[in-house]
């Protein structure tokens, strides 16, 4: 940070409004990166900005998914949040902490799960990290044990804890990650893709363990995906950001609906149906046969998937379905698209 940048003060709170677990202030953060000059074999230097002007708030207790495209600053964003990254300017205040120089005070408060940067102690059996990560977080025995009992049942570890982690397949590996993070009872959880590596089975019993967890504990709780499912399950609210900054912040159940994002329920019957009566206006709704197979685009609040289910069954039996939701970064496109063309001209 720049020294004449003012000092880190906690954000105002308005009356009535308890203070926020999570408060970051026009935050950026730049980096220098040496690139080739045209025509010659000489780098020259050149700024990049990840993160732009960022601002967010969060209340204590919120659940809150932090998504966008690959290279969109959500990363860089939660390093400077957990003290790994200064940021070059704007403030951060992580449960009344300045994250760098207080990072130790800071590390006991919090939980976090990097996909690809593990806590846990590669050569050990994967018990003996959580001796270690209780020991590091002053818990004693009994603490440690008692809130380990609650992670192994609830995360299902018992069939590998004598395993060393190196041997441990990428979704036991994540499950161990998301038990190290939870062993101190953390008041803010930060998970980066929580679920990859894991089964349809095993990552719907990673959310309901999560969201039990939560319910009892009141923890806070950020989540970074590009798994839709994991947001819609976890998180009350949707952060969207690109290229550094925020391109809508609102409550997950509107989400959908402001944008109109097409879903497709792609449904199998037991026999060929040559047309289906379908609910819902022409504008929202699309329907592509092929013998039994059938593809049904849709969008908007009010046309969903019990409704389109119930129809069907009235015509047909139902053989096997599934759902395809649009993807994070075709969401981050049409967010885009649409402000630019909201933009005045």
């Amino acid at each position: 940070m720049n020294p004449a940048d003012p000092p880190l003060v906690p954000s105002p709170v308005a009356p009535g409004q308890s203070p926020a677990a999570v408060v970051l202030s026009r935050v950026r953060r730049d980096y220098v990166v040496r690139a080739p000059a045209a025509g010659t074999r000489r780098r020259r230097r050149q700024v990049v900005r990840a993160v732009d002007d960022l601002s967010l708030r969060i209340a204590p207790g919120e659940t809150v998914g932090f998504v966008g495209a690959n290279g969109a600053g959500k990363s860089t964003t939660i390093k400077m949040m957990t003290g790994i990254l200064q940021p070059t300017s704007g403030s951060l205040r992580i449960l009344g902490h300045d994250p760098v120089p207080e990072r130790r005070a800071l590390s006991r408060r919090i939980g976090v799960v990097f996909g690809q940067r593990s806590q846990l102690w590669w050569d050990l059996p994967l018990r003996d990290s959580y001796r270690i990560l209780g020991t590091m977080h002053r818990l004693t025995d009994r603490q440690r044990e008692d809130r380990l009992d609650r992670l192994v049942a609830g995360l299902e570890l018992e069939g590998f804890l004598g395993r060393p982690v190196r041997q441990l397949s990428l979704g036991q590996r994540m499950r161990g990650e998301v038990a190290a993070a939870l062993l101190h009872s953390p008041e803010l959880v930060v998970l980066d893709e929580p679920t990859i590596g894991l089964d349809m089975v095993s990552k719907e019993g990673l959310r309901r363990f999560l969201r039990e967890d939560r319910a009892e504990r009141g923890t806070t709780l950020l989540l970074t995906t590009h798994d839709m499912g994991d947001v819609e399950r976890l998180c009350d609210r949707i952060v969207v950001v690109n290229s550094g900054a925020v391109a809508y912040d609102g409550p997950l159940e509107s989400f959908r609906e402001r944008l109109g994002a097409p879903r497709e329920l792609i449904v199998d019957l037991e026999a060929p149906a040559a047309e289906l009566d379908l609910p819902g206006p022409a504008s929202t709704l699309a329907v592509e046969a092929e013998g039994i197979r059938h593809r049904i685009a849709f969008a908007g609040a009010e046309l969903t998937v019990p409704a389109l289910l119930t129809a069907i069954n009235r015509q047909a039996e139902v053989r096997d379905l599934s759902l395809r939701e649009p993807a994070i970064e075709d969401l981050v496109r049409q967010i885009y698209a649409r402000r630019g063309r909201d933009e005045p001209r």
